[in-house]
């Protein structure tokens, strides 16, 4: 049920992530002058984390990536066939249970509209006029006469560009790396331990109606997927070429504009999330607990693999910055 995504989305912060390659074939997405890489490709390297003779490695996830490219990696198959242990990413799940089902359809007809202004209002009226003037552009070359999303909150319409922009640019945020790391691990019989925060969610309907009622300082959000859409577009498409060839200095000398960071924040700083503490605290616990799974199998393991997305391996705030600051050694890959 859409509606049922819906409010587990908002509950967990989440708007809407070589050697072996085949022929390099290339191409060119309309009114797009960077080409994108398409075929096998093998990602990054692996980083290694270690203290002693116990070594864990470490794979980057990265997204938006070219729609037409197969990700394998024979190093990562190696490395995985001989470790013990598999730890997963952080992850969130808001539980509905049965009967919060039950109320959330229950409440379907009052909650079809919920991305939707307050009051009837449109986008232009909550939006600075410079701002809109921005949007007008993007969206005109994007969505064209799309009237629906002018009754979007900002967060909402921004992220409908955002999916349209990628489109037309040949990207992709499906994930096709998580499916592919789960079946060699269940092939090489080795121990999946994840880092899954859940919590339970009985009033999914009645948080539906709090945010589209309540406050949402989703300003900088919008501004900021404007901003990456004005000026971000050809490097999100040097970046996903740089992730898929394994390029990490490209990756390293390219600037973010932190979209996801503005959009999560305005989610969480929601008057109806922050109704509800136990919702907001749901991230910085499955951090938290990957942590601990690392450490428990870097004591323990000869070797294991990890995943995470790129910003926690790259940020000076990220998982991976934790443990070097709690001793452990990091080597990048080459």
């Amino acid at each position: 049920m859409k509606l049922k995504f819906a409010a587990a989305a908002l509950a967990l912060g989440l708007l809407a992530p070589g050697a072996y390659a085949q022929e390099q074939e290339q191409e060119t997405a309309p009114g797009l002058e960077s080409v994108l890489v398409v075929g096998q490709r093998p990602g990054p390297g692996l980083w290694k984390v270690s203290k002693d003779d116990h070594v864990m490695y470490v794979f980057g996830k990265y997204g938006p990536l070219p729609k037409k490219m197969e990700w394998r990696s024979h190093e990562v198959e190696a490395i995985l066939a001989k470790s013990q242990e598999y730890l997963s990413e952080p992850a969130l799940d808001a539980k509905l249970g049965f009967w919060g089902g039950v109320k959330l359809a229950a409440s379907i007809p009052q909650m079809l509209s919920f991305q939707e202004n307050p009051d009837g209002a449109m986008l232009q009226d909550v939006v600075p006029p410079e701002v809109y003037a921005r949007w007008l552009v993007l969206k005109e070359k994007y969505l064209g006469d799309n009237q629906k999303v002018e009754k979007f909150r900002p967060i909402f319409a921004s992220a409908t560009l955002f999916k349209a922009v990628l489109e037309r640019a040949g990207l992709t945020s499906k994930d096709q790396i998580d499916g592919t790391l789960q079946k060699l691990a269940k092939r090489s019989n080795v121990k999946v331990t994840p880092a899954l925060v859940e919590t339970a969610l009985p009033d999914a309907g009645q948080l539906l109606k709090d945010f589209k009622s309540g406050k949402l300082d989703d300003a900088e959000c919008f501004s900021a997927t404007l901003a990456q859409l004005e000026a971000d577009i050809d490097q999100m498409r040097v970046r996903a070429n740089a992730w898929a060839v394994g390029d990490i200095d490209t990756i390293r000398k390219l600037s973010f504009a932190d979209r996801e960071g503005a959009c999560y924040a305005a989610v969480v700083g929601s008057t109806a999330f922050q109704a509800r503490p136990e919702l907001v605290a749901m991230r910085a616990k499955a951090r938290a607990l990957w942590l601990e799974n690392a450490e428990k199998a870097l004591a323990s393991n000869a070797t294991t693999f990890a995943v995470l997305r790129m910003n926690e391996i790259m940020s000076p705030h990220g998982l991976i910055a934790a443990l070097q600051a709690k001793g452990y050694k990091l080597e990048s890959p080459e």
